[in-house]
C-alpha cells in the first residue's frame, strides 16, 4: 500500500492528521481510541510489517482499512 493509499483510507475512518514528525514521517491520530502513530512519507509501497505496526498503534483492524 502506498502513503497516499493509507492517509486516504486513515482519513476515511476519522484519524487525523496532528504535525510533521523528523524527517519524512508524519504524526497521525486516531480520536477514536486516543492513539497516534507514525507515519513514513517515502516514495513506493509501505513495507508490510510497519503497516502492520501502524494500524496496531492506531488500533485499526485489517479488515477495516481494507474495507476503507
Amino acid at each position: 500500500m502506498k502513503y497516499a493509499e493509507l492517509v486516504r483510507k486513515l482519513q476515511v475512518l476519522g484519524c487525523q492528521f496532528r504535525r510533521q514528525s523528523k524527517g519524512s514521517h508524519e504524526i497521525w491520530h486516531n480520536p477514536k481510541v486516543n492513539r497516534s502513530a507514525a507515519i513514513p512519507h517515502h516514495p513506493g509501497d509501505i513495507p508490510e510489517g510497519t503497516l502492520r505496526a501502524i494500524l496496531k498503534q492506531l488500533q485499526i483492524s485489517r479488515e477495516e482499512i481494507e474495507k476503507a
